[in-house]
């Protein structure tokens, strides 16, 4: 194999890659999203520097199912959302993610930093509610449940696209073959082409349950604000660096050996 092939390869293994190039497309990703109070020592030992809290101490809890997903194809995952602030900026920190299918825990640790871990979400509709779960290990470590469809919006995707539009943030933390960071930064992700299909607004209701490798529950459910479940078609372009821990330890480094 040549030089050149190698570096066209879109990621591991060369015998057949993990994922394809991006960016990716996502048809009909279906959300469901729990927002509620927590409490907000625990939102200020979770946010990694130079994140800050905002005023209210709240979380976001999501579901997420991808039925159409280029070079993904079909999952779901789940996890936990903290609403933050970057120079003045209002953001969404992803803490924990937990989904059902190799490639895009691959890619999405691989190119954001996405803190993925394998595990078994699952988004359905039973009877008259739209209920998601979380199974890690054989045990259930989270539970959301909606009253399905509510309160339509679905003639107004303003929302919807606001809060898919919304920046991400990712503590992406790879380490080199010596075993200590190569990489560790705080990515920036702002979705594109989004299309929304249709928004409602419900009750919901949440529960966590602590697991030493799942810890969801770390963030505990004081008070359920609402819940938000809708639809969309949107693309998950390439992300940015907007902070970067060994650059500036090893600038602050050079400024004290220079003192």
């Amino acid at each position: 194999m040549r030089s050149e092939d190698v570096l066209r390869l879109p990621s591991m293994p060369a015998a057949g890659p993990s994922y394809p190039a991006g960016p990716y497309r996502f048809v009909n990703r279906e959300f469901l999203v729990i927002t509620y109070e927590t409490d907000p020592e625990l939102i200020r030992a979770g946010l990694p520097e130079p994140l800050q809290p905002i005023d209210q101490p709240i979380a976001h809890y999501e579901w997420i199912k991808m039925p159409d997903s280029s070079g993904f194809g079909s999952y779901t995952e789940s996890g936990l959302v903290i609403p933050a602030r970057l120079n003045g900026e209002d953001v969404n920190f992803v803490s924990q993610m937990y989904l059902d299918d190799d490639p895009p825990i691959a890619a999405g640790r691989e190119i954001w930093g996405f803190p993925k871990k394998y595990a078994h979400p699952k988004l359905e509709i039973v009877k008259d509610t739209l209920t998601g779960t979380l199974e890690y290990a054989g045990q259930l470590v989270a539970m959301g449940t909606m009253g399905y469809k509510h309160e339509s919006m679905a003639g107004n995707g303003d929302l919807t696209r606001a809060t898919l539009s919304k920046t991400q943030i990712n503590l992406k933390m790879i380490p080199g073959v010596d075993g200590r960071l190569e990489v560790c930064q705080l990515v920036a992700i702002n979705l594109v082409d989004i299309v929304p299909k249709g928004s409602w607004m419900g009750p919901g209701r949440l529960h966590l349950v602590p697991h030493v490798n799942a810890p969801v529950a770390d963030f505990p459910v004081r008070r359920c604000l609402g819940a938000h479940h809708y639809i969309a078609d949107l693309t998950l372009p390439f992300g940015r660096v907007v902070h970067d821990y060994i650059r500036q330890a090893e600038a602050a480094a050079t400024g004290l050996a220079a003192e």
